[in-house]
C-alpha cells in the first residue's frame, strides 16, 4: 500500500510540475475546446474500421463516442497508422489513441496506457489446411515460411524478435492481408487472437491457430499522453464505470453480433 501511495504521489508531482510550467491537463483542454482528438488506424476490425463512406465503426469507435459524451464534447477523428501512431501521440495530435492497441514496453516508454481492457496474444492465422503445419515458433521460423504483416505494429515486432529466419512481407493495407492468405500469396499472418477469431468468420478458408494458447501474452489498452495523471485518472474512472454498469460489454456484444 505504501508503494502504491508513493507512486500516486510521484505521478501527481509530475503533473503539478507540468501544470506549473503552463501545460494544462488534456482533461481541461478537451472540455475547453469542446472536442476529443481520437487517433485511430481504421484498419483493425472489430475495433476500428474506416468505411468507404468516410465514417468509422467498431468497438473502440463506439467507446470513443461514449468517452466524448461523458465529457460533453464531440469526437474529432485523427487518422493514423501503426507506424506513425506514437509520433502522432508525442506531437500532441491525439488526446487518446484507440483501436485494438497492444500494451508494450517500448510504447510505455513514450506514452501512458489507460487501465487494461482485455487480455490477448499473438497466434498464427493460416489457411485451414495448414493449421497443423504452423503451430509453434519452431515450425514458423523457417525460410520457406511466407509471413505477411502490417507495417509498423506489434505483429511486425514479434516477427523480427522471434521469427528472423522466416520470409517476411510487409503490407501497408492491413485489411488486404486476409485475402492474400486465401489467394496463397502468403502462408501465415501472426496477429492477435481477437483479430484472427473475428476475421475467420468472414474468411471461411482461414483458421486461428490455438487462440487459447498464444505464442506471446498480450493485453489491450487505450494509449494516452505521457505525464498527465489528471487525464489518465479520468479515462480510467470512465472505463471502470463503463465496465461496472455493463456499457462496455453491451457495445462489444452489439457490434460483434452485428458483424457475425
Amino acid at each position: 500500500m505504501k508503494k502504491i501511495l508513493l507512486s500516486i504521489s510521484l505521478l501527481m508531482s509530475v503533473t503539478t510540475a507540468a501544470q506549473a510550467e503552463g501545460n494544462s491537463s488534456h482533461l481541461d483542454r478537451v472540455i475547453q475546446k469542446g472536442s476529443l482528438n481520437v487517433c485511430t488506424t481504421g484498419d483493425y476490425k472489430p475495433y476500428t474500421y474506416l468505411r468507404a463512406d468516410g465514417k468509422y465503426e467498431g468497438i473502440d469507435i463506439a467507446m470513443a463516442e461514449s468517452l466524448a459524451a461523458s465529457l460533453g464534447v464531440k469526437v474529432n477523428w485523427v487518422p493514423t497508422t501503426w507506424k506513425t501512431m506514437m509520433a502522432d501521440m508525442t506531437s500532441n495530435r491525439c488526446d487518446i489513441a484507440m483501436g485494438g492497441i497492444s500494451v508494450t514496453l517500448p510504447r510505455q516508454q513514450k506514452a501512458w496506457f489507460a487501465n487494461v481492457l482485455d487480455k490477448d496474444g499473438k497466434i498464427p492465422f493460416v489457411r485451414c489446411e495448414n493449421v497443423k503445419k504452423f503451430q509453434t515458433v519452431q515450425q514458423l521460423n523457417k525460410p520457406a515460411t511466407r509471413l505477411i504483416e502490417p507495417a509498423g505494429g506489434t505483429n511486425e515486432a514479434f516477427v523480427h524478435a522471434y521469427l528472423p529466419d522466416a520470409h517476411l512481407t510487409l503490407s501497408h493495407d492491413n485489411l488486404a492481408i486476409f485475402q492474400m492468405l486465401v489467394d496463397k500469396k502468403a502462408d501465415v499472418m501472426v496477429t492477435d487472437a481477437s483479430e484472427a477469431l473475428f476475421q475467420q468468420k468472414h474468411y471461411p478458408k482461414l483458421c486461428a491457430v490455438n487462440p487459447d494458447k498464444p505464442l506471446q501474452f498480450g493485453e489491450k489498452a487505450y494509449l494516452l499522453p505521457k505525464d498527465d495523471i489528471s487525464w489518465k485518472m479520468y479515462v480510467d474512472q470512465w472505463l471502470h464505470l463503463s465496465k461496472a454498469n455493463g456499457d462496455y460489454q453491451k457495445i462489444m456484444g452489439q457490434w460483434l453480433a452485428k458483424q457475425s
